[in-house]
């Protein structure tokens, strides 16, 4: 697919953002990178977006007719400002929109799952990327790797579920398929790694990759719940949502892999213990 316009990535600041821009900008496609206060972005144009500021949707949208959309982050109702972003941009001449939601968020489920229904209504050409959790969680800004690089240490929910994290680099090499392509995927598209393992399995990977011992911690629901919410302040309603979602991890509802990474862009996923290596520096 060609366009005259640039493609905007909204939260091009953000993990698969960052790396989707990157991706688009390397092919030869231009970007235009929106954040709150701009993107400085080498090659992209820069644009101010705020989710909850209408003001900032046109100037965002004008001229473009591909986006990636991030959503709100932290916001358990993000369709109350999503749906009519997406509206607009509709009637603004965008026609393909490809949203980055979550394996754990089905179609009409809570927080994006309602904006993934909306989505093939409002364009011709569109797509879901339902990625597993990230890797980087363990070597980024989460919460797991800040308390890694503090005290050796995370903690979950989730008991003995096996969950296939995925690597960001290759959920924005999807992206950059789901944007660009002739033919737009028209569908969701669950996107993990190429193994699912237990978080006490990614302590050991962890431990034998740094060097220094990591450990894995047992929480109850609500244990993490109030975990979420004082340390890494995250307003009650979704530390709930975030938490009861470790909960359906610990029954069993991320045991799975699939082969959307490597059937997409021609290479499989990427394993956690070579993402591990490859990004030691950020958990010494």
């Amino acid at each position: 697919m060609t366009s005259a316009g640039p493609v905007l990535v909204i939260g091009a600041t953000g993990t698969t953002g960052s790396r989707t821009a990157a991706r688009l900008l390397a092919a030869g496609h231009r970007v235009r990178a929106a954040g709150r206060r701009g993107v400085a972005l080498p090659g992209a144009e820069a644009a101010r977006f705020d989710w909850y500021d209408p003001a900032t949707h046109d100037d965002a949208l004008t001229g473009t007719d591909r986006v990636y959309l991030v959503p709100p982050i932290g916001d358990p109702d993000p369709a109350a400002v999503m749906l009519p972003f997406l509206e607009r941009a509709r009637t603004l001449g965008l026609r393909r929109a490809v949203l980055l939601s979550s394996s754990a968020v089905p179609e009409g489920g809570p927080a994006v799952g309602t904006v993934h229904q909306a989505l093939p209504s409002l364009f011709d050409e569109w797509a879901v990327l339902r990625p597993s959790w990230f890797m980087q969680n363990f070597t980024g800004t989460h919460l797991h790797a800040t308390t890694i690089r503090e005290t050796g240490t995370f903690a979950t929910a989730a008991g003995d579920g096996r969950v296939a994290y995925v690597d960001a680099d290759d959920i924005a090499a999807v992206a950059l398929h789901a944007l660009t392509d002739t033919d737009a995927p028209n569908t969701d598209l669950v996107l993990t790694g190429p193994e699912a393992l237990t978080h006490d399995d990614i302590a050991t990977t962890l431990t034998e990759v740094t060097g220094r011992p990591v450990t894995h911690h047992r929480l109850t629901v609500a244990q993490l719940r109030d975990r979420l919410t004082e340390l890494a302040g995250i307003p009650p309603e979704f530390a709930s949502l975030l938490a009861d979602m470790d909960r359906a991890i610990a029954h069993g509802a991320e045991d799975r892999t699939t082969n959307t990474v490597h059937h997409l862009t021609g290479h499989p996923p990427h394993d956690f213990r070579t993402v591990a290596e490859r990004e030691a520096a950020c958990v010494p």
